[in-house]
């Protein structure tokens, strides 16, 4: 493995979270929705993803927003996570990879919600997140992309059955990321009070505030039980759904 030392190449992460931002800001709802000649914040609940697109324009359309939005969060990160394999931080077992697909994936993210080419007025992240742990998951073993398949899978039935759209997601981004965190454990247990294995663990509940934040005026209104259900049925069928999220 050959060493890589923080304090003299810095400037590389820095760069990598500049770009990974300005990524995060390019927003394929507000493209869908030009493309039909809609303008996105005018639209349904104003949002940005993928359930008021599904909404507005149906569930392939979501389907098909998502879908972009994930990857926008996934590849990135695996893109960072391969040009950094091989290496670890200079006097450590850390994997240099093992942080740089979270720390690319957490400023996709932050972009994505806020966003400076729209006024910071960006979507949720969900899409986003789901995508970065589903293909940052599959660097461990690439047998967890079937797997995180049939997790995502799993928060649609959530969704389907209980038909709160936003707790669905968001508890399939924590189901995600404590999936992550056992793994780092599991191959850092020998160290870990190291500061790169602390900074790992510290992006993985970033991912988590991110997503909890932009949603908190849903759990709000979910915690006070006034927030509206998310029919997929209805959504499958080309009705408009009532979440605001």
């Amino acid at each position: 493995m050959k060493q890589l030392s923080l304090s003299e190449s810095w400037y590389w992460f820095l760069l990598a979270a500049a770009v990974c931002y300005l990524i995060g800001c390019f927003n394929f709802a507000v493209l869908i929705a030009k493309l039909k000649h809609k303008d996105v914040h005018k639209i349904g609940s104003g949002n940005p993803g993928t359930m008021n697109m599904s909404r507005e324009f149906g569930l392939k359309i979501g389907l098909l927003n998502f879908l972009l939005d994930a990857f926008k969060g996934g590849i990135p990160a695996v893109v960072g996570y391969f040009v950094c394999k091989g290496y670890v931080f200079a006097g450590t077992g850390v994997l240099v990879s093992d942080f740089i697909r979270y720390f690319c994936g957490t400023f996709v993210v932050i972009g994505h919600i806020w966003p400076v080419t729209m006024r910071f007025r960006g979507g949720k992240g969900i899409a986003s997140t789901l995508g970065l742990f589903w293909l940052c998951l599959a660097c461990e073993n690439p047998w967890y992309l079937l797997v995180g398949f049939f997790a995502l899978v799993g928060v649609v039935v959530y969704i389907a059955f209980t038909e709160w759209g936003s707790m669905g997601s968001l508890l399939g981004v924590s189901g995600f990321s404590i999936w992550q965190a056992a793994v780092f454990y599991v191959k850092y247990a020998d160290s870990p009070a190291n500061g790169y294995v602390v900074a790992l663990f510290a992006l993985l509940l970033a991912l988590n505030f991110l997503t909890w934040f932009a949603h908190r005026k849903n759990l709000v209104r979910l915690f006070a039980g006034e927030e509206h259900r998310t029919s997929v049925k209805k959504l499958s069928k080309g009705k408009r759904g009532t979440q605001n999220m």
